[in-house]
């Protein structure tokens, strides 16, 4: 009688060679989604922990403890608290700038009002998130290793003004994205910091004149 717990013989295969050989099954790699699964949430822990309390809040027991992994866990991944803060920052970025593309991404009116509430909209966030976003981005300026992320931040948001000009006619080269980009920048720092309940409506008639300083816009097709 045969023995029916025993796994049954993996057929065996031509090689190119004609020489028959064993087929092995792959091996799923536990070990490697593990890990994974670990330094994903180490850096989710420290993207949280730039929002509740900036960059001072991101070290190694923090973020272990965020994570509900153990302390040794943070320096087996990364060699140091400024390669945990690069890498934090970069996936913030990242995650704000899938956020704002999101946001532009959806139909809207295209007339000026429309366009600098739109414009003022996307900047719009959380503001402690904010906050611990900005913070590592003047701290680039001191750092080196940060600034290729802060670059990335830039460019992507000059990316996404350049799409929203584009949609509503505007004109929309460099020097114009910069000019709304820029005016933007300096708009949501000044919320993120001063926290003024008239921000908003402020930031939106700053932008509409800046709409109005490029021109009226062209006709677009739908």
């Amino acid at each position: 009688m045969p023995d029916q717990d025993r796994p049954a013989p993996v057929p065996a295969a031509a090689s190119p060679h004609g020489v028959a050989v064993r087929a092995v099954s792959p091996q799923p790699r536990r070990p490697q989604e593990r890990a994974v699964r670990r330094r994903e949430a180490l850096l989710d822990a420290a993207v949280d922990l730039l929002g509740d309390g900036g960059f001072a809040a991101v070290t190694h027991r923090a973020v272990a403890r965020r994570a509900g992994l153990p302390l040794a866990a943070t320096s087996y991944y990364f060699t140091s608290r400024d390669q945990l803060l690069a890498e934090a920052f970069a996936l913030l970025v990242e995650r704000e700038l899938a956020r704002m593309r999101e946001s532009v991404d959806r139909p809207s009116d295209r007339t000026p009002p429309a366009v600098a509430e739109t414009l003022t909209g996307v900047y719009a966030s959380d503001r402690l998130r904010q906050l611990g976003l900005w913070e590592l981005y003047l701290q680039a300026g001191r750092d080196p290793a940060l600034q290729a992320i802060a670059r990335a931040w830039t460019d992507g948001c000059d990316g996404i003004v350049a799409a929203v000009l584009e949609r509503a006619g505007y004109p929309c080269g460099p020097a114009e994205v910069r000019f709304v980009a820029g005016l933007l920048s300096g708009l949501w720092v000044e919320d993120v910091v001063e926290a003024r309940p008239d921000s908003r409506d402020r930031a939106r008639e700053a932008v509409a004149r800046a709409l109005a300083a490029l021109g009226p816009p062209a006709r677009v097709s739908p």
